[in-house]
Order: structure tokens, then sequence, then C-alpha cells
């Protein structure tokens, strides 16, 4: 969710990923773990966020009440300067923020989240495998203005259409995805789930996430297996095998595919 600060998280009851942060020219750059947080201020400087995850939880912006929030993934995010914000989630998920150090004014004067935008979604990923190989190397500069210059557009988001993945709808799939990852699961039990057609449920979830089912199905995946190696002592293959993954080589191809790092790599730098 957008409106969140890592100073602001909860303590963990159990050991959770570091945060990893780059500084690169005026920019800042962070990666925030999945864990619960709380979060009250008014911003200091305007920040771009990216949640990489669902996410859910209560928040009031500016004068707006308290109210749930139902984040989605891949949802672009910008919070303008000098917004009150209340935010607290109880699971919060993996969430990219970039801001400026040198004062600097990111463009926008009104907050907004999850806006699907797919070079956003593109630049998030490769900042991300960056940032969990704890690269320096990178084009952080040329990354983090790219993200910013995709929350200029501040044309209005279209009301969804009938039949579309709602927050609500979203939450029952995560249910049900959890429920089953270690087993196959498939688009058209996903679609019978939500009472759509096959068809009609594959472009819908891509207009809602940007992705599609089945590339959603393998981030869970993986979302389910960083958080049993960082919870748990088990085997990487035993891991690999409960979050239906064919096998640990499986596992590791699509943690490099998708990450960057192996499964080896992650777990010894979140222990560090």
């Amino acid at each position: 969710m957008v409106f969140m600060s890592y100073r602001n998280r909860l303590p963990p009851s159990r050991p959770s990923e570091p945060v990893r942060r780059i500084e690169a020219g005026p920019w800042a750059i962070e990666l925030l773990p999945g864990c619960a947080y709380a979060a009250r201020y008014v911003a200091t400087q305007a920040a771009i966020g990216f949640a990489f995850d669902s996410q859910r939880g209560v928040h009031a912006i500016g004068s707006d009440r308290v109210q749930p929030f139902e984040a989605m993934p891949n949802g672009l995010a910008f919070v303008p300067a000098e917004c009150d914000v209340f935010s607290e989630s109880p699971g919060g998920g993996e969430y990219l923020r970039v801001m400026r150090t040198d004062g600097f004014p990111l463009v926008g004067d009104r907050a907004f989240n999850n806006r699907i935008d797919q070079q956003a979604i593109a630049l998030a990923r490769r900042m991300r495998g960056a940032l969990l190989r704890a690269s320096i190397e990178d084009d952080w500069e040329a990354w983090a203005l790219g993200l910013a210059e995709r929350t200029m557009d501040n044309l209005a988001l279209s009301t969804p259409p009938p039949g579309s993945i709602t927050g609500n709808r979203m939450r029952l799939l995560d249910e049900f995805i959890d429920a089953g990852l270690d087993g196959p699961l498939s688009v058209p039990a996903m679609a019978g789930l939500l009472g759509l057609s096959e068809g009609y449920f594959m472009r819908a979830f891509k207009h809602a996430t940007g992705k599609s089912p089945h590339s959603y199905l393998i981030d869970r995946r993986l979302a389910k297996a960083r958080a049993l190696m960082r919870d748990s002592t088990a085997g990487l293959a035993q891991i690999a095998h409960t979050c239906g993954f064919n096998s640990q080589a499986h596992m590791a191809t699509v943690f490099r595919q998708r990450l960057g790092v192996s499964p080896g790599q992650l777990r010894r730098s979140s222990r560090d």
C-alpha cells in the first residue's frame, strides 16, 4: 500500500527480510519486506510507491475518514508532500518506495494508488532484482526518473467494468491460491471461483493487475517460498515441494528469472 514508511513498521513477531536501501544521485530507493506496519504522519516530501503483492488494511488519506483498503498487486502509487496519512496493515506486502533527496519536488498534486502501468511494472521489477542482489552498479538514476515519469499522467482512473477483478475478488483468489499452492491450480478453477468464463477472467485479471493469472500464481509460489525460507529451517527441496514447484531446480530457475538471485543467496542475505 502506498502510504507506509519502514520507520513505522511494527516490530516483527518473526524474523523478516531486511529493508534494502540504496542512494543514487538525488534518489533514495527502498525495498520494504512484507510485514505488519502502522503509519501516522504528514509527508514531508513526495514519494512514489509500487506494491508487488496484494495488501489489505485500513487507511485515511488527507481529510478522508478511516476506511478499508485493498491494494492490488503491481499497483503504482503516489503520495504528495504535506499529505496527512494514516495507514496500517496486519500483513503488509513487499513494497518499493522511491523519493528524491535533493529537495526537488516530484510532480503530482494528489494521492493515488492501484494504477496499473506496464512500464512502471517493468521498472519496479528491475529495481527489486538489483536491490536483492545488493548491486550498486545498475542504472538507478535512470530507473528512478523513469518511474517518476509514470506518475505524471494524472488522468482519472476509469471505472472498473462489471465483472472486473475487484479488491474483494482478489482476496478470494489469494485465499484460494494460498490454500492450494502445494498442488496444481488451474485458470478454469480460478475463473469458476468468481463465476466468470475462462476467457473473460483472463482478460479482467490482466487489466486489474498487469499480469496473467499464470504469472500471478508463480509470484504467489515465490512469496510463499520466501516466507518459508525466512520463517523455517526447512530445506530448499522441501520448500519447493510445499510451494508447488516441480523440483528444487525448477524453483531456483524461477527465483533467478523473477528476482535475479538464487534461493540460497536470498536466504543467506536475509540471515546476514
